[in-house]
Order: structure tokens, then sequence, then C-alpha cells
């Protein structure tokens, strides 16, 4: 068996995995009463969003969780296939000859990001901040974010020797241990960026799967087996999420998986070295993070709003579009900067 047919038959065998699960667990996060709650939400000032909560009062009662299936699934898979693969009759080659530590920085982020957007949600859904509980504020979760992004440059720094930035057209350049802040910075704005544009059914999700896809492609390009395995697999897991987080969406992704997809993300473009390739591929959730940021220095230092209401997909209510309307368009130009993107890498 070839690298390909291996690789798309991992991709097919996590989308039945996932579609086998993910009804049950949709009724177990019922019975938990994992739910959105009917609240007032608020921003990072602690102001009421009266648009947010317009618009999204009517998601009240679906469940929130299905990243912990998505890594859940994925993770069982890949340490039960990666030892089978040669098997097959398929060498484990990878970009730095270091196969062990570039698994162990991928599964360290999928992992470590889960579980503190795992532990986001609980304590907002159980509601332990308000007994006192745990409480995790934005300004403490942004810190662990750092501290876990930090770790993992390290990694990539001295584990595996990374420290190039390549920019298409203009050239290579070598950051020495200043890759360190660079990657870190990288990693937490990703994380977020996701963790954003998840407001709409069906945005973050769609979105993100064409993104995979196009690094899919660039790893498969280099034959790095590992990454190649972890992305059939996450990409497999993602369709059959994304059929029940379409509108309207019986499930969302939560804090569980969109810090760890965001993050993990980002890790794939800096293991793949293609990092301004990933920023045109994933230029969806550079708009949306960038148009949040925007509006909050905005609000702090001129007093008032750029936007009618931000991310800027809320923007785009207010003006009356549809969700769906949003949605599909977002996937369209996802899919042309996708492509754009892979363009750019291949150069």
């Amino acid at each position: 068996m070839n690298s390909l047919a291996l690789i798309l038959s991992i991709l097919i065998l996590s989308f039945v995995v996932t579609s086998i699960t993910i009804i049950p667990f949709i009724d177990l996060l019922y019975k938990l009463k994992f739910q959105r709650a009917k609240q007032e939400t608020r921003d990072a000032f602690g102001a009421l969003t009266p648009i947010f909560n317009k618009f999204h009062k009517i998601k009240a009662g679906v469940p929130v969780g299905g990243g912990f299936l998505v890594i859940t699934v994925v993770s069982a898979l890949f340490f039960i296939l990666m030892p089978m693969v040669n098997y097959f009759g398929v060498d484990i080659t990878s970009n730095y000859g270091a196969i062990k530590e570039e698994v162990n920085i991928l599964f360290f982020t999928f992992l470590s990001f889960g579980m503190l957007g795992l532990y986001d949600d609980v304590k907002k859904f159980f509601k332990f901040e308000q007994k006192g509980l745990f409480g995790l504020r934005l300004k403490h979760k942004l810190i662990f974010e750092i501290i876990l992004s930090f770790i993992i440059a390290v990694m990539l720094y001295y584990n595996l020797g990374i420290s190039i930035l390549n920019i298409p057209f203009v050239g290579t350049f070598q950051l020495g241990i200043f890759y360190i802040p660079f990657a870190t910075f990288t990693i937490v704005s990703f994380a977020n960026a996701i963790n954003i544009t998840d407001g709409l059914d069906g945005l973050a999700a769609g979105s993100l799967m064409i993104s995979l896809f196009g690094l899919w492609f660039l790893s498969s390009a280099i034959l790095d087996i590992p990454i190649s395995i972890f992305l059939a697999l996450l990409i497999g897991s993602m369709i059959s999420f994304l059929y029940f987080n379409v509108y309207p969406a019986r499930i969302f992704m939560g804090d569980v998986g969109s810090l760890a997809f965001g993050a993990t993300l980002a890790v794939i473009g800096l293991l793949l070295g293609k990092i301004i390739a990933l920023i045109v591929i994933s230029f969806i959730f550079v708009i949306e993070i960038s148009s949040s940021l925007i509006q909050l220095l905005s609000k702090k230092f001129l007093k008032k709003k750029l936007f009618p209401a931000a991310p800027i997909h809320l923007s785009l209510q207010k003006y009356g579009w549809e969700e769906p309307k949003i949605v599909q368009r977002a996937w369209l130009l996802q899919i042309m900067l996708t492509i754009f993107g892979v363009w750019l890498a291949v150069l």
C-alpha cells in the first residue's frame, strides 16, 4: 500500500469512528447538562454585549464540548495506528528526522490546550466561578496560554532546532533565540483566533477543515508521515463533527476544541516551516481576531466602537446577513485563501 492510499484510509476510518460515537456523545452531554446556558455575555472589559446576546440567544441549550470527542478519537487512533504504519509497507519519515520529538510536540500542544479549554468550559457551564471555586478569568487564561506556548516554542527551538522564518519572494531569515517569542506569539494568536471565530454554526469548524486540507497537502508533499497521519485523522473527525455543527447546530466544539485546534494549527505551520503560508491559509481567523482586537483597543483608547460589533461576523449579522449566508461565503473565501496559501508555500 502506498502512503497516499494509507493516509486516505486513515481519514475514512477517523470519519467512521467519529460518526459512530458522536450521537451517543451528544446524548451524554445532554445528560451532564453540558449545554450553552441562557446568560448575558460580557466583553473583556465586563460590559454587556447586546448584539452578541441578541443573535445567540437561540443557541441556548445546545451541547458544548464536541472538541473533546474529536481530540479523543484523533489521539486514540493515532497511537493505535502509528506503530502499524511500517506493517503496510510505508516508511515513517519526517521533516526533521526526529519523529519522536515531532510527535511529542504535536500532542503536547493538542492535549495541553485541550485540557485548558476543557477546564474553561467546565468552570463556565457548572458555574464554579460563581461559587468561588477555581475561577479562571480572562487574564489568567491568557497567562496559561502564554506559558504553554512558551514551552512549545522552546521545544521547537531546542529539540528540533527550528529557528528560521521563510518569507516568499523575500528570503529566509535566521531568527536565532528570537524564534522562541515569535513562535509563542504565533501559537497564542491562533489559539484565540479560532476561539473567537467559533461564534456561528459551522464557521470555525468548516474554515478550519479547509485550512487543514491545505496543510495536509504540504505535509504530504515533503513526506512528513506523522503530521500527514495526524492531519488525516483530524480532518476525518472534523468532517463528521461538522455534519452536526452546521446550521442549526446540534453541538458546538467549545473552548476544549477551539483552543486545541487553533494552537495545533499554528504548531503544524511552524513544524512545516510555512508560517507565512499558514497566515494566508487561515486568513479568515486572522480577520476575526484582528477585528476583535481593534474593537477592544478602540473602546479603550478612543472611547468608541470602530465596528458595530466584533468579531466581524457579528457586524455582518447586524447589517442583516443571515447566519448560513455568512458561513457559506466564508467557506468559499477560505477555499481560495487555502489554494493561494499552498501556492505560496510551494514556490
